[in-house]
């Protein structure tokens, strides 16, 4: 009875989620900034210590090691928000949507996001990125992959353990993941335990919102079915799930050093302020 109620919950889901995207429905849409990517990328050698954040979830060993850098951005191009709220409220509902990331001592959204380094001349060759969690505000306005004109920000507040956050992305607004965030790397030298990445042609592939197959913990729901990839499910809704993914042809030198090489090597590194949400967290 449980497993044929499940299927019939389940097909309903389905069914009105396949009927809001033949008919175009509201909602929100989420995107990768393609372009963002393209040109905000850097290969350089960094020094990592052993209580580094960056270093204890990404599994990398202390001493130099030579990471790939890139910034992502992830607009909402639908017309409506998405509305998260409180990731205290979500933790206390175990609905899935949060963890706690026991080193930064704060909330990381789950399945927000994939980084996949793929290897241009065999694409079966990937490697994984550092990163684990986000914190989801409105970073910057994207008018120019929005048909919305930005309103003034709605969310701005990553929240902490016992501090109320208020976390979201506003239609015709994304949010913004600097180079220079802890975590937002590949470890090029295998200092991560992953082989290591020989100089080369390579692709940086983002998913926003990735489809994922649930565990089927209790705190690993199947909260969005896709309609067009049955067994899938994503964390949020959106009115296409086909557009989640952007890509950056990049090339890997053999000796980047200390200055790096690549389009984001004239990037300024940002005030301590840009990392910060209105409450004073750290966003990364």
């Amino acid at each position: 009875m449980r497993t044929t109620l499940r299927s019939i919950q389940l097909s309903f889901v389905l069914g009105i989620q396949a009927a809001a995207f033949a008919a175009g429905a509201s909602g929100p849409d989420l995107v990768v900034d393609g372009k963002l990517l393209q040109n905000h990328w850097i290969v350089r050698d960094e020094d990592f210590t052993a209580d580094q954040c960056a270093a204890i979830e990404g599994g990398i060993s202390p001493g130099t090691h030579r990471v790939l850098r890139f910034s992502v951005a992830t607009p909402n191009v639908g017309d409506e928000d998405i509305v998260l709220g409180d990731p205290n409220a979500h933790v206390a509902a175990n609905d899935g949507l949060y963890e706690f990331a026991t080193c930064h001592k704060h909330f990381h959204f789950r399945h927000y996001a994939r980084y996949e380094l793929i290897d241009a001349n065999d694409p079966t060759k990937t490697w994984r990125t550092a990163k684990r969690g986000f914190c989801m505000i409105d970073v910057a306005p994207a008018p120019q992959l929005s048909d919305q004109p930005p309103k003034r920000w709605r969310f701005r507040s990553c929240g902490h353990v016992g501090i109320p956050g208020n976390q979201g992305i506003s239609a015709g607004w994304a949010d913004e993941y600097y180079e220079f965030l802890q975590g937002q790397m590949f470890v090029l030298d295998g200092g991560d335990n992953q082989p290591p990445v020989p100089p080369g042609f390579y692709i940086i592939r983002i998913t926003v919102n990735p489809a994922f197959v649930p565990s089927g913990s209790a705190d690993d729901p199947c909260r969005n079915p896709d309609p067009n990839h049955p067994g899938s499910c994503h964390q949020l809704f959106e009115t296409n799930y086909e557009n989640n993914v952007a890509e950056s042809f990049i090339f890997i030198p053999d000796h980047p050093g200390r200055s790096g090489a690549g389009p984001g090597a004239n990037d300024p590194a940002p005030k301590a302020s840009d990392a910060l949400d209105d409450n004073g967290e750290p966003i990364d």
